[in-house]
């Protein structure tokens, strides 16, 4: 378990983002279903009739054993449901058809599918490992710095980020893992920048709720390993879920304060508006990688692209193209004006720095 940062105000217990609070699902007697709606309760009904389910009637709901609660037999029994209809379909753990279930854990069934098939998650946000993707300079011609992608090392293989994060949500520990990612990636990638080179460090907005208590372990951990918060810049994602444009500035702005940048991912993709970028001005906002996949010379996201760029510039907002893959297409951002580009042709992530990938070098013209 993470232990909690003592909190700068005296008057605020530890903040739960700092704290990974494994669930015990070896203790699960069973899953107590509940719908407030009468219409899938009904429908819930039906298909149980025509199972071979195990499950007996509650007062307040469907109560399954600890046989029936398996993520396949939970799957089975969501199958018939449309997306509507599953997000009506509410679970908490229950020891028995008599006993009194603890509402305070009650999360849609689909959230308990996720959770109990990923009961790896605590064990494996341990063994948390960074590989390196490096991001290029398109006027010098050599690495600006390396986004930091999280993985976990656990029996043997690597799980991806994607993966990490889907549990982290489905066990309701989306804040505090996205913390212990930010200083892990702090502490192990950092000591391998050389001077002058930067790190994109992911985080998602939603998890802080307040950035001068949320924050604070991340900036201990840029002390602990003497890290320059000038190399440092912190990357929003998932902005589109993260309304409030107010609190996430303050967020930037908290950054800011101790010397870092900050960035915006996904420009273009519907994630990152124009109004973000006008309001909260970034110091680098990326392009999304739809835009740049298979971009030619006569493709008609040429024009967007350029407006794009030059609507960032105008704001004094540098800009990263995401997703290069090929010679031709970095030729082409260079061409438009974009400032850095990242993708497979300048470099797969790696567990150290690499540098940029040869054949990369050659389309900079040798430099």
């Amino acid at each position: 378990m993470v232990t909690p940062c003592p909190s700068p105000s005296q008057s605020a217990g530890p903040c739960e983002c700092l704290t990974l609070q494994p669930t015990q699902h070896g203790e699960l007697g069973g899953l107590l279903i509940h719908s407030p709606s009468a219409h899938v309760r009904r429908h819930l009904a039906a298909y149980l009739r025509g199972s071979s389910t195990q499950h007996q009637w509650h007062s307040d709901g469907l109560w399954l054993p600890r046989a029936s609660s398996t993520p396949a037999a939970l799957e089975a029994i969501l199958a018939p449901f449309t997306s509507v209809e599953r997000a009506e379909l509410l679970a908490v753990p229950c020891a028995g058809v008599d006993a009194r279930p603890d509402i305070w854990q009650m999360a849609p069934l689909e959230q308990w599918v996720r959770r109990l098939s990923t009961t790896w998650f605590f064990a494996a946000a341990h063994h948390l490992q960074f590989h390196l993707q490096p991001v290029g300079d398109l006027k010098s011609g050599q690495v600006y710095g390396y986004e930091a992608l999280v993985r976990a090392d656990w029996n043997g293989e690597l799980v991806g980020a994607g993966a990490l994060l889907q549990a982290a949500l489905a066990h309701g520990q989306a804040r505090a893992f996205d913390a212990l990612a930010r200083r892990g990636a702090i502490r192990q990638a950092t000591p391998l920048l050389k001077p002058g080179e930067v790190l994109f460090i992911n985080f998602a907005p939603g998890v802080v709720y307040n950035p001068d208590v949320c924050l604070q372990t991340t900036f201990q951990a840029c002390r602990e390993v003497g890290a320059d918060f000038s190399q440092l810049l912190f990357e929003v994602t998932e902005s589109e879920a993260f309304p409030d444009l107010n609190l996430l500035g303050r967020i930037l702005e908290r950054y800011r304060a101790e010397g870092a940048q900050v960035a915006l991912d996904d420009l273009g993709a519907g994630h990152t508006s124009l109004t973000f970028l006008a309001q909260l001005r970034p110091d680098v906002v990326k392009l999304d990688r739809a835009l740049i996949r298979d971009l030619h010379g006569s493709d008609p996201r040429v024009p967007l692209i350029l407006a794009l760029i030059q609507y960032a510039h105008d704001l004094g907002i540098r800009v990263v193209a995401e997703g290069v893959e090929t010679a031709s297409e970095l030729t082409l951002v260079r061409q438009l004006g974009a400032d850095y580009a990242q993708g497979y042709y300048l470099g797969r992530p790696a567990p150290a720095a690499t540098g940029l990938h040869p054949a990369c070098l050659t389309a900079w013209g040798g430099t």
